[in-house]
């Protein structure tokens, strides 16, 4: 009896999750109907048990066929197993189709799998597409608040500029995106001002760098259409041209002055090889001078030389000694 019981308590769980899935599964399939999207009640299972949620992809029909779009759910399915956000696709699909943009559903799904993962989405590209969107260059979150270039006379111009673009939904996918546009635009402002010939050019017409830096197609191969771009404020920076010559002069002046110290060095290397040389020399004096005693000690023991001659020559040598302080009484003292 107990075991009867517990069975039929079994049965009626099951019966009850079975009714429960059956009426969901009608329900999803009225709703279908009542819309004008109808689909199988087969099909309905085959998503279930596929791991698709149908309710969410009949919704989805549903709003797609509501606004004149046909897509079946096969589309939709196949959108989500591919990790795309099939809310967001077909809100772009009717938003593009009111506003008249070519958009079909093949590009829409590759836009969103392109823009998974980041800040954007299919339906900020086609609301970029209607209504265009403006960029800072430069991007603020860089860190830097104006494009510095400098002019032929070297003065320095600080440039902020405002970029109107445009989602271009063709070139969407593998095109370029706002960090490109702003490169380039920064890029040729920079270019724009060099080639100036003074600041005072730049500071006067302000708008010849946007029409210079528009003229050069800087929306080639990008997602976005650049539609306008605005010098939001000029400024006057640093002379980069005297800095620059200040340290040419500083570093021509370490130069003049290395050199003059390697001069200096060679000059007081002579001196100290002359004072060697003649301190070598006086040393070849002594040494000669000492030869003369022993010279003359040897010309006494051989007889070359006598007393006699030996006399003569100290009188010759005080005679000439006389004579030289005669002749330099200030040696004397």
């Amino acid at each position: 009896m107990q075991l009867a019981t517990v069975l039929l308590i079994i049965g009626a769980v099951i019966a009850v999750v079975i009714l429960a899935l059956i009426f969901s599964f009608i329900s999803v399939w009225v709703k279908a109907f009542l819309n004008g999207a109808p689909v199988g009640i087969f099909k309905l299972v085959a998503m279930r048990f596929g791991g698709v949620p149908y309710g969410l992809v009949v919704e989805a029909r549903i709003n797609a066929v509501k606004s004149g779009i046909n897509l079946s759910t096969d589309q939709i399915s196949a959108q989500y197993l591919a990790g795309g956000n099939v809310v967001s696709t077909v809100q772009a699909l009717i938003a593009a189709q009111k506003a008249g943009l070519a958009l079909d559903w093949n590009r829409a799904c590759a836009i969103d799998l392109a823009t998974k993962g980041s800040e954007k989405s299919v339906v900020e590209a086609v609301r970029t597409s209607v209504d265009p969107k403006v960029i800072d260059c430069p991007n603020p979150a860089s860190g830097r608040t104006t494009i510095d270039g400098v002019a032929k006379d070297g003065i320095q111009v600080k440039v902020k500029a405002r970029v109107t673009v445009r989602t271009h939904l063709e070139r969407f996918v593998g095109g370029a995106k706002e960090e490109t546009i702003i490169a380039r635009v920064g890029e040729g402002i920079v270019s724009t001002i060099g080639s100036a010939e003074s600041y005072k050019t730049v500071l006067e017409s302000p708008d010849s760098i946007s029409k210079t830096v528009l003229a050069r197609g800087l929306d080639v191969g990008s997602a976005f259409e650049i539609l306008s771009i605005d010098i939001a404020d000029v400024d006057v920076g640093e002379n980069i041209g005297a800095k620059l010559q200040e340290a040419q002069a500083e570093a021509n002046k370490s130069i003049a002055q290395a050199q003059a110290e390697i001069r200096r060095a060679a000059a007081v290397a002579v001196e100290q090889e002359m004072k060697a040389k003649t301190q070598e020399m006086q040393a070849k004096v002594v040494e000669a001078q000492a030869q003369v005693p022993l010279a003359m000690a040897e010309a006494f023991r051989s007889g070359r030389l006598g007393v006699m001659d030996y006399y003569r020559m100290q009188n010759i040598q005080s005679d000439t000694d006389m004579r030289s302080s005669i002749a330099n009484p200030e040696q004397k003292k």
